[in-house]
């Protein structure tokens, strides 16, 4: 297991087998009482003084999905530096406390995300906030809810984080994936054109999710064929096989739900470019970024439209560049981490949200327990969060949705992406 510092703060080293066993017995302990450097006056949980509060994530910081990961670690990095630069963050017990958002590497690997999670809990960290991906988020799901362990504001679309009768000690930051497939499918049934769609998902929660969505909208829809379905595991080194059967459908839409594995989603539409099929096509919002997926394969401006859906502003978009919050993202993201220019994944962005989240749950906490920490998130309605698209507002109140519930279908026009309509 590795632990990846940010750029102004070293992480604690990782505690031998030996002695995270005798950790771990010994955090039950320390959730009942105050830890050692607890503010005053009654009890507190790990992770939180009257000086500072430590927040983990865990995502695939090396490996094949590093860049997704380590922007999506990224952008609350830079946004909690520039708040303790500044001073700090006042919480709503009257502290002034600043925020480490200390990130663990999981390589998109279930079980480092489950071994990042007590790992974690050794290191007396308060809860964990937006991490990425489904299936590292889901390892530890049990596990978080046994310990009473915060594990929000994620990074995945999956709504069984999202449902508080099933999983209170978690929340969705993103609109879950059937949102997702259900809008795109929306707009297609309403077009008024006959379409034949042939579907390419990713055979796990996350692409079953947006196929869900996307057939739900369209049962009934007399203008709407689905011709082919063919699915496709996430470990796979190409997809070609299943790119080269779903063109001798003739479909004229190619539902690709896949996730943001770039050889994966390059490879797919540099395949279909091959054979000669020129579908339109539809993208989840993980795997549509120009930066890193589009531009990259040198074939997206051959497609008649290439669609997606948002929630938030582009952050490659001028007019995010020229704003006063756009250039405060950016110059931050050069000032506390690696990134350079615009970040090429929308994590970087959803992951900046993420925090001005946490910072307006952190101002209305009035005990420094993960209770309070709790219910203080689960009361947030309409909070103006940066960089959400117009009329889009936090609501954390409903008990079955995520943070972010608004979703525009979005269409590719070779540099960025327009809304439709």
């Amino acid at each position: 297991m590795q632990t990846i510092p940010t750029r102004s703060r070293a992480v604690a080293a990782v505690a031998s087998a030996g002695a995270l066993v005798l950790l771990l017995a010994a955090c039950g302990a320390r959730d009942a009482g105050s830890s050692t450097d607890a503010p005053e006056g009654g009890t507190t949980s790990p992770g939180i003084t009257d000086e500072s509060i430590t927040i983990g994530t865990t995502s695939p910081l090396t490996g094949n999905a590093a860049g997704v990961g380590t922007c999506a670690v990224d952008g609350a990095t830079a946004y909690f530096e520039t708040r303790n630069e500044e001073g700090g963050i006042t919480f709503g017990d009257g502290k002034t406390r600043t925020v480490e958002f200390r990130a663990y590497d999981d390589k998109y690997d279930p079980q480092r995300a489950l071994a990042n999670f007590q790992q974690m809990q050794s290191d007396d960290v308060f809860g964990a906030a937006l991490s990425l991906g489904t299936p590292t988020n889901r390892a530890w799901r049990e596990a978080a809810i046994d310990a009473e362990f915060p594990q929000v504001l994620l990074q995945t679309g999956d709504p069984l984080f999202s449902d508080r009768s099933e999983s209170p000690w978690q929340l969705g930051l993103l609109p879950v994936y059937q949102q997702e497939g259900e809008a795109f499918g929306e707009m297609l049934a309403a077009s008024g054109t006959d379409h034949r769609v042939a579907i390419l998902y990713q055979n796990d929660d996350f692409g079953q999710g947006y196929v869900e969505g996307f057939l739900s909208a369209v049962e009934g829809a007399e203008n709407i064929d689905i011709v082919e379905e063919l699915s496709f595991e996430a470990t796979a080194t190409d997809v070609n096989a299943q790119i080269t059967e779903l063109a001798s459908s003739q479909a004229d839409v190619f539902f690709n739900a896949m996730s943001s594995l770039a050889p994966l989603v390059i490879g797919s539409l540099q395949q279909a470019n091959s054979i000669g099929w020129l579908p339109e096509i539809f993208l989840p919002s993980t795997s549509a970024s120009p930066g890193a997926f589009l531009t990259p394969s040198g074939v997206a401006d051959n497609f008649p439209a290439i669609y997606t859906t948002a929630s938030s502003m582009n952050a490659g978009s001028p007019a995010f560049a020229e704003s006063a919050e756009g250039q405060e993202f950016l110059s931050a993201l050069a000032e506390h981490t690696s990134q350079e220019g615009v970040p090429a994944f929308p994590q970087c962005l959803w992951s900046w949200i993420g925090a001005s989240v946490l910072e307006e749950a952190f101002t209305t906490m009035t005990e420094p327990t993960r209770e309070s920490f709790m219910d203080a998130l689960r009361s947030i309605s309409d909070f103006p969060a940066p960089f959400l698209l117009d009329g889009g507002a936090i609501d954390t109140t409903q008990e079955d949705r995520p943070a972010m519930r608004d979703v525009v279908v979005q269409e590719y026009t070779g540099t960025g992406f327009t809304p439709v309509g």
